[in-house]
């Protein structure tokens, strides 16, 4: 008979005991080697304390740990009711409320596999997810979610209950194959009146190598697939977190990005799990600024996207103020601009250049943060695409502490990250420990480690495609370590663009470069076997619109704005300023606008707002090829 392997030696962080030496099995949060059990133990643990408030009739309102625990056990049990059965999927199409929470661990305290799907997903891809994925259940959010079900040509076969969170305008809908959220936690009342242990029974059968999520990657190669992730890569993660990232109990947070993301349910679900922290759901995308003052979060994590963003407004609102205003602003920005810079280098601050800074932030930056709800925040966090250097340097000039990590769906999102002890802009941190990072011979990142994902839902092929014969992670990115160990992210590998000249080019520094002006949104940089380098931009509407007006330039919609003179000049100043710090082969020698207001819902933007590369080519073939037709530099 073998003895059983000794249990790691645990060490305490933030108040929760993990293992000693990350990395090691079994992974224990709190002795907890499953997201269910680490779940039951903080609900039983906090009870009445808040876990998260949401936004009812223009208040918020909060929910404890113990509602948490009840919604979640009855909606688990009443799954049951159903007959869902360990392994299987249910699948989630819905906005992040409390409910996602719920049904997330309802579904894996039940053994089974939860699935996010984007909102702004068409029928037709919902109809693929739920195929692909072998489905038995869905939740829909409300009437508009449920008509993308019931579009779908051969009514998802597949899928035997449809479980609907809002009932407003669906009171007449009829079927059994429709159910709503309070039918189906009154089938989970029912089912713990007759049995009180099963849902616990149901935490203890889980093992860290059951599957827990399944996410599905973006599919700009190709159709989505499903990445398995199993509770010990969750369980891996939740470690890595709780020694990187300054969270505790105390802590307010925002949660507004799609829960289908490894980013935001990381984010906003494990990390605030592990350490008993509370989340607040912004109502909607559209209002998360709004959200933001009035939450005055002390942890927000955000995609580049929105800090550029908030970056943008706050520089427009610059210009626009008194003159007075316009030099204080510029002196202040100046004063956090010399600090930022010497702190980043790693060089001791002068007393003059502290004392400037500092009456700066008593003047100027001191209300700025609390405009923009940031004067609590401990730690603002961006990841899921490349974030500017210059942009970073700007919210530590103005006091807010904004660092950049990497990781990727396939091992669950982390496995670098900037922390105020060490930081590097530029750079996306050390690897979180407990993960090994490791450069290849074609310069391609690869990671290593017990957050490495269990591979693709049903695609072999791609699976051993995902990792190295000697089991390294392949991440597709590019990029160079440090002596400090500093890992620097330079693009995708399939992005490399090879110039006609035979030049190696990353597009990524230089869109990113683009994006920090405040009238651009996005950017494509284009060059692949061709003569010189040319860029597709979209141009950020609320801030062009507001200069065209302020100069009285006519336009009437979206298209004439991105046509207009004047705007062309103004975006051609902005690509000529990024050119003055590029090598001449790097530089943009012609652009064009994308001249169709681009959202979520379509196929170029992902659900993270970033452009989609392969369809924004295609789509704006002709627009690329009227560059390389015309003479350089004249758009």
């Amino acid at each position: 008979m073998t003895a059983p392997a000794p249990l790691p030696a645990q060490k305490t962080l933030r108040g929760v005991a993990i293992n000693a030496t990350p990395g090691t099995r079994p992974v224990l949060v709190d002795g907890c080697a499953t997201v269910p059990a680490l779940f039951r133990q903080r609900c039983q643990t906090l009870g009445p304390r808040t876990a998260h408030r949401e936004k009812t009739l223009g208040i918020w309102r909060a929910h404890s740990w113990a509602d948490w625990w009840q919604r979640s056990k009855w909606l688990g049990l009443g799954l049951r009711a159903l007959g869902m059965e360990p392994g299987d999927v249910v699948s989630i199409l819905s906005e992040d409320r409390k409910e996602w929470l719920y049904l997330d661990l309802a579904i894996q305290c039940m053994g089974g596999v939860c699935s996010g799907v984007y909102t702004t997903d068409s029928s037709a891809q919902l109809a693929y997810l739920l195929a692909d994925s072998g489905s038995r259940f869905l939740v829909v959010e409300n009437e508009e979610q449920l008509d993308k079900f019931l579009a779908i040509p051969d009514g998802a076969p597949g899928v035997e209950r449809v479980i609907i969170l809002d009932n407003e305008g669906l009171h007449d809908l009829a079927g059994d194959r429709f159910l709503f959220l309070d039918a189906l936690c009154d089938l989970g009342r029912s089912r713990e009146a007759t049995d009180p242990q099963e849902f616990d029974a149901g935490i203890d059968r889980v093992r860290p190598d059951d599957l827990a999520l399944l996410i599905y990657t973006s599919g700009t190669t190709g159709p989505p697939k499903g990445a398995m992730i199993t509770q010990e890569n969750i369980l891996a993660t939740i470690q890595a977190g709780i020694h990187v990232l300054p969270t505790d109990a105390r802590s307010e947070q925002l949660c507004f990005l799609p829960l289908c993301h490894i980013l935001e349910r990381d984010s906003s679900i494990y990390f605030p799990l592990a350490v008993g922290s509370t989340v607040n759901f912004a109502e909607s995308p559209e209002t998360v600024f709004d959200n933001l003052r009035e939450v005055s979060p002390h942890v927000f994590t955000a995609v580049p996207r929105v800090w550029e963003k908030i970056h943008s407004r706050v520089t427009v609102m610059a210009q626009d103020a008194t003159l007075p205003g316009r030099l204080a602003f510029r002196w202040a920005l100046a004063a956090g601009m010399r600090r930022a810079a010497l702190l980043a280098e790693g060089r001791p601050v002068p007393l003059r250049v502290a004392l400037a800074a500092g009456l700066a932030d008593l003047l100027v930056f001191r209300n700025l943060r609390r405009m923009l709800g940031m004067d609590r925040l401990v730690r603002g966090a961006s990841g899921a695409a490349p974030i500017a250097p210059a942009l970073l340097h700007w919210y530590h000039a103005i006091g807010v502490r904004l660092y950049e990590g990497y990781g990727m769906t396939e091992n669950t999102g982390l496995s670098n990250l900037n922390t105020p002890e060490a930081n590097r802009a530029g750079s996306v941190g050390p690897a979180v420990p407990g993960v090994e990072i490791r450069i290849a011979a074609d310069g391609e990142i690869q990671t290593r480690g017990l957050n490495s994902f269990a591979g693709y839902w049903r695609r072999p092929d791609r699976t051993a495609e995902a990792f190295t014969d000697d089991g390294w992670l392949r991440t597709g990115d590019v990029g160079h370590i440090d002596a400090q160990g500093f890992l620097t992210v330079t693009g995708r590998l399939k992005d490399i663009i090879i110039t006609a000249g035979g030049k190696n080019i990353t597009p990524a520094e230089i869109e990113s470069r683009l994006k920090f002006s405040p009238y651009i949104a996005d950017a494509v940089v284009i060059g692949d076997r061709r003569p010189y380098l040319t860029a597709l931009v979209m141009i950020d509407q609320e801030n062009v619109e507001k200069f065209a007006q302020d100069r009285r330039v006519p336009f009437s919609d979206f298209r004439s704005l991105c046509r207009a003179g004047p705007v062309v000049d103004l975006i051609g100043a902005e690509v000529a300023a990024v050119n003055r710090d590029f090598a001449r082969v790097e530089q943009i020698k012609d652009f064009r606008l994308i001249d169709v207001l681009l959202t979520a819902e379509d196929e170029e933007l992902t659900p993270t707002m970033k452009l989609r590369r392969a369809t924004v080519e295609s789509r704006h073939a002709s627009l690329i090829d009227a560059m390389y037709r015309s003479p350089q530099g004249t758009p």
